[in-house]
Parts: C-alpha cells; sequence; structure tokens
C-alpha cells in the first residue's frame, strides 16, 4: 500500500507542476496577445481560447497538487470545536463524500470528453481547436483527484494521517 500512496502523490505532484507551466504559459500568451492587438496592431486567433483552456485545465489538473497539499481553504471551526472522536468521524464523512462527488465527476467528465472525441468537436473560434484535447483535463484532474481522495481516507482511517491536518499525537488509537 506505500508504493500505491507514494505513486499517487507523485502523480499529484506532476498534476500540480502542470498546472503551474500551463498558468506561467497562459500569462506569456496573455502578454504576447497584448503585443500582437496593440503594438502590431493585428487580430489575435488563438490566444483567447488557449487561455482560457489554459486555465480551466490548469484547475482541474491542480486539483490534486491541492488537495494533497492541504492547500485549500478550509473553514475548521466546527472540527476545533470537536474531541478527537468526533473530529476523526467527521473527517471520515466529509472525505468519503468527496471522494464520492470526484468519483462522480470523474465518470461523467469522461463521457463528455469521449462525447468530444467521437464526434470530433472543434471549438466555434477560428482556430477551430479539437475540444477533446482541452477537454482531456477534466477527467485527468478529477481522476487523479479520486485516488488522492482514496489515499487520504486510507491514511485517516489507519492512523497515518490526523483529521482536518492536525498536529501532535494521537490520543488513545481511534
Amino acid at each position: 500500500m506505500d508504493v500505491l500512496i507514494r505513486d499517487v502523490r507523485g502523480v499529484s505532484l506532476v498534476c500540480g507542476i502542470v498546472a503551474a507551466a500551463l498558468t506561467a504559459t497562459a500569462v506569456v500568451v496573455v502578454c504576447q496577445m497584448v503585443f500582437v492587438r496593440y503594438v502590431l496592431n493585428q487580430n489575435t486567433i488563438w490566444q483567447t481560447d488557449f487561455v482560457t483552456f489554459s486555465l480551466v485545465g490548469a484547475t482541474f489538473v491542480g486539483a490534486p497538487y491541492v488537495l494533497m497539499t492541504r492547500g485549500h481553504v478550509a473553514v475548521d471551526v466546527l472540527p476545533l470545536m470537536l474531541g478527537e472522536q468526533g473530529r476523526f468521524r467527521l473527517a471520515v464523512v466529509a472525505t468519503g463524500m468527496s471522494l464520492a462527488f470526484a468519483a462522480v465527476a470523474t465518470w461523467l467528465t469522461g463521457l463528455f470528453w469521449l462525447e468530444a472525441w467521437e464526434s470530433r468537436w472543434v471549438s466555434e473560434s477560428m482556430w477551430r481547436v479539437r475540444l477533446w484535447i482541452p477537454y482531456a483535463a477534466m477527467p485527468i484532474g478529477l481522476g487523479v483527484l479520486t485516488l488522492q481522495y482514496l489515499v487520504d481516507l486510507y491514511e485517516l482511517v489507519t492512523g497515518r494521517a490526523r483529521p482536518f491536518g492536525a498536529e501532535g499525537p494521537l490520543e488513545g488509537g481511534i
């Protein structure tokens, strides 16, 4: 199981790197678009689509990394008010529900991607990008997110991780 945990974390890290690269590339393309429009006084064709698809893709692909590093915004008033047992139960329920949502979203976005692939969808802009390419970010990102939730749930129920990222030693075996 340790190998699976290590591998999922490695894939989540790669997802974070890809998301950062997509975001950085989008910034460069925006700068290029401004230069082409306002300095060269030319039309832009592909830049708006590229930036939109890159940032949306970075959001989906980067989600597993954010979960792994606990980089998301969390409201922890309720967990802080609960004891160790209540915090543990709440974490198991929250992680289980999140896992279920991610799994269903992976399935549905996979079907959406497949439809774009089989129907040869293209964007409506002049660029006419094949939409299966940017749409792939959804099932890929959500699929890895599902795996990351599975790893998190396993670590939680086996005592390897504390609920809600709490610090300190575990109280008397949960």
